[in-house]
């Protein structure tokens, strides 16, 4: 819901029902209501919101159950440990809650809260432009209520603690983490008195919730420039706190005149080409934590530095960053794994000695991620040098047409092969073991080589010659017929023509 703002008259013009009908209870019951906060930041910037939350200098509670009876038979969500309340409108969430004032133990960020006046709720807000009121009550509807000139820090795109930052960021340390967040979201800078009092304060950051801090992440990481944001968190030394494996990726070593990119500069740089490609969260955080190995394999060989195998172990970082982050452990973060161990093998398909099956093999490991790899490796391009960067894109314009003609030809997007692990165990009297999973590979390989068909004939007649030779097994039951196997899904022609 949009409403407009003169800014001669420092007055919102606000025609929908929802505040005409708050302003009729708010004067019958006596009391003062303000919309307050984000929605009022947002309306003058011209941001599309459908928050909205309203003060009440008395009782919040109250008077949202007088409100939602007055619009309708509207279900009300009481939080009277919060003094809040909250209700569904039309597509609009609205919360009310009492004016108060609030005071900190050093020891947590959750206040000591007693009942306040507007001046008082105000002051206790983050920024100067959060700070800010519109009058409800007829005598002055439609008022704006600036007393820390956060109109004047919009216009001049500043984000300003409304009293003392180093007491404010010490208070509640989260407050650190949302002006970053805010400044990159809105692409506004950062005042310096508020900025030095995030170095100062950096360490409280310690007494925040896990969950909280990565939900600013997760924010930051959706921006349209999430790097302003990162470059915050390292330069303030938040980072090295809440991300000591990103922080790690920072800085330049020198060995016989010889320097490496910074690899965390360059890890943002590809987050923001990614950005302007995808708004998918977890490509974005693949293309952050892509290079996360790098400072475990750097090695120079008297030439240059090289970072051998650094995809193999940042792919197995993942789980243990995702879990201290207290990202979800699901197919989100197997997705995000996948990706960082992928990600170098489409640029060497470049080259005369490349066959077939190097596309055939990726195009089945990466399966129906196969799009998001190729836009990571395409953001992977951060040089600054016109000739090698063309270079670059030339050979990866290559691989993306070949890696098309080849699935185009064999339909490879989700196969499987036509033999399983549960009938190797069947055949051979087996149990789950690594001989089982050589076995299967051993077919998987023949496959995608061309060495053999795909067919359930062929691959099982291969699985039999390669289980005798390799491992001197027999079979102990009779080959079944294609079609009346016990897992039929399991031996369909999956659609790879063979070569």
């Amino acid at each position: 819901m949009q409403a407009k703002f003169d800014i001669d008259t420092g007055n919102f013009d606000l025609n929908h029902k929802i505040f005409k009908v708050i302003s009729e209870v708010a004067d019958e019951q006596g009391v003062e209501v303000y919309v307050i906060g984000g929605w009022v930041r947002d309306q003058i910037l011209g941001r599309p919101s459908d928050d909205i939350d309203f003060v009440v200098v008395g009782s919040g509670i109250d008077i949202a159950k007088k409100v939602a009876r007055r619009l309708g038979r509207i279900k009300v969500f009481v939080f009277r440990n919060f003094g809040t309340a909250m209700f569904k409108y039309e597509n609009m969430q609205i919360e009310f809650v009492g004016a108060r004032k609030e005071s900190y133990r050093r020891d947590s960020r959750k206040p000591i809260v007693e009942n306040g006046t507007l001046q008082d709720d105000l002051n206790r807000r983050d920024f100067t432009i959060n700070a800010m009121a519109i009058s409800l009550n007829k005598a002055t509807f439609g008022k704006l209520i600036d007393p820390f000139n956060g109109l004047e820090d919009l216009k001049n795109k500043i984000i300003r603690t409304p009293l003392n930052p180093d007491i404010t960021f010490s208070d509640d340390p989260l407050r650190m983490l949302r002006a970053i967040r805010f400044a990159t979201v809105l692409d506004f800078e950062i005042h310096q008195q508020a900025y030095q009092a995030i170095i100062k304060n950096r360490e409280r950051i310690k007494i925040v919730s896990q969950e909280r801090i990565t939900e600013e992440l997760n924010k930051i990481m959706m921006a349209s420039r999430p790097s302003k944001g990162w470059k915050l968190l390292y330069d303030t030394g938040l980072l090295e706190i809440i991300f000591p494996e990103l922080h790690k990726l920072a800085g330049v070593d020198y060995k016989q005149g010889v320097s490496h990119k910074d690899i965390f500069l360059h890890s943002i740089k590809v987050l923001d080409n990614v950005a302007q490609k995808s708004n998918n969260l977890w490509l974005r955080w693949a293309a952050l934590l892509h290079d996360i190995g790098k400072p475990y394999t750097k090695r120079f060989d008297g030439k240059t530095w090289t970072f051998h195998g650094h995809e193999v172990v940042g792919a197995k970082m993942i789980p243990d960053i995702f879990r201290r982050l207290k990202l979800p452990l699901n197919e989100n973060m197997r997705y995000v794994q996948k990706l960082v161990n992928l990600h170098h093998r489409p640029m060497q398909l470049v080259g005369d000695q490349v066959t077939d099956s190097g596309f055939r093999r990726l195009i089945v490991d990466a399966g129906e991620h196969l799009e998001d790899l190729l836009i990571l490796v395409e953001s992977d391009v951060t040089t600054k040098y016109d000739e090698i960067r063309q270079k670059i894109m030339n050979n990866f314009k290559y691989v993306r047409q070949k890696l098309k003609e080849i699935e185009e030809k064999d339909k490879l997007r989700n196969w499987k092969p036509p033999i399983d692990g549960h009938l190797i165990m069947k055949t051979f009297g087996l149990k789950p073991s690594r001989v089982v999973g050589e076995i299967k590979d051993a077919v998987k390989d023949a496959i995608l080589d061309g060495l053999i068909p795909n067919d359930f004939n062929a691959a099982f007649d291969y699985m039999l010659k390669i289980a005798e030779e390799k491992y001197n097994l027999k079979p102990v039951i009779a080959k079944p017929e294609q079609g009346k196997a016990e897992n039929q899904e399991d031996f369909r022609d999956n659609g790879l023509k063979s070569n």
